[in-house]
């Protein structure tokens, strides 16, 4: 198991910008695939990103292609989330996650963080 912990949350206008960080403890965090998903009030857990162990392959939602980058650096046992061009519909609860398989289902996770709000104002 991994701990995972968030932040970087906040309020922001439409068409800005935010940077989310997760920080995970333990050695074996470049054996785990790192996502990123938001669940908004009353909506399921929506999967928003994944990278695989090195780094070299990224995965998104379809709904935030082009405008989110998520990026993890081994060394610092980090992944981070940029989000650009922030719109009203991204409001949600953003949570890190850490899984040993494949696939962008949550239920290939097996260790969540906390959760970081990220409110987007129209």
């Amino acid at each position: 198991q991994v701990q995972l912990v968030e932040s970087g949350g906040g309020l922001v206008q439409a068409g800005g910008s935010l940077r989310l960080s997760c920080a995970a403890s333990g050695r074996t965090f470049s054996s785990y695939a790192m996502g990123w998903f938001r669940q908004a009030p009353g909506k399921e857990r929506e999967f928003v990103a994944r990278i695989n162990r090195s780094g070299g392959s990224t995965y998104y939602g379809d709904s935030v292609k082009g405008r989110f980058t998520i990026s993890r650096g081994n060394s610092k046992n980090t992944v981070a989330l940029q989000m650009n061009s922030l719109k009203p519909e991204d409001t949600a609860v953003y949570f890190c996650a850490a899984g040993s398989g494949f696939g962008n289902d949550a239920s290939n996770f097996g260790s969540w963080g906390q959760g970081t709000q990220v409110t987007v104002s129209s």
